[in-house]
């Protein structure tokens, strides 16, 4: 009787099996990132037909060393020390061998009190113009420290985003700065905010820690790159008249 044949890990997949994710592809992917430009107001942004991932945020969020995090690049987005002191939209290409399949917004920290009213007010439009009717906005991510949690203003900015989520908009909020966290702090943090986000994705980020930046990456170049939607093959037409007797 011949034995029989055990399962080893070099088996080939089985049919129909998809395989795993490799995070290198989407680092390496991110670690292309340039600037492309930065705008004060909305009618200055140049108009691009690739995916657009908009970072926002309160000041002082993290937002500009989690996407230096994410591109392995230590000085692409500023790291004002004055928080609220960025007031331009700025933006960065994506893409390898020089040829661009997506843009990377990072929009100006809000809520810093120390910034006059009217800068507020001013950029309050702008951020709400943007994130209504940038056309090739694909997604969102809403960086939150976990301590402080959802804020008001954190609130507004879902309320704004809500109807374009509801078409299709892809939404993520960061918990950036989770290391200052212990493990059970973590976990109830990250309960709470996704009760806040109304259903929303939500995740544990740390830059230091490097908590979460290579599942972050994969989100981002599976937004950037949506599988094609596969082509039905046309249904039969069912034949039409009176049927011929044999």
């Amino acid at each position: 009787m011949t034995p029989a044949t055990s399962a080893t890990s070099s088996s080939p997949p089985a049919a129909g099996a998809t395989a795993l994710p490799d995070p290198k592809i989407a680092m390496g992917w991110l670690h292309t990132a340039k600037f492309l430009t930065t705008a004060p107001e909305l009618k200055h942004l140049p108009r691009v037909e690739v995916p657009e991932i908009a970072f926002v945020g309160r000041s002082n969020a993290g937002k500009s060393t989690c996407i230096n995090t994410l591109t392995q690049q230590h000085r692409l987005a500023f790291a004002s020390k004055t928080p609220g002191r960025t007031q331009s939209i700025n933006l960065f290409s994506l893409g390898k061998q020089g040829v661009t399949d997506a843009v990377l917004a990072d929009l100006p920290g809000y809520g810093y009190a120390a910034v006059p009213k009217e800068a507020k007010y001013r950029w309050q439009q702008v951020m709400g113009n943007y994130l209504q009717t940038r056309d090739n906005l694909k997604a969102v991510v809403l960086l939150c420290d976990p301590r402080l949690g959802l804020t008001e203003l954190d609130e507004i900015l879902l309320d704004v985003i809500r109807p374009r989520v509801e078409e299709g908009l892809k939404f993520l909020v960061l918990l950036t700065k989770s290391d200052k966290l212990n493990k059970t702090e973590a976990a109830k943090a990250l309960q709470i905010v996704k009760l806040q986000a109304g259903g929303g994705d939500v995740k544990l980020f740390s830059s230091l820690k490097r908590k979460g930046v290579e599942e972050v990456a994969q989100h981002l170049w599976d937004w950037a790159h949506p599988p094609e939607k596969a082509l039905k093959p046309p249904k039969a037409e069912a034949p039409t008249g009176p049927v011929a007797e044999s």
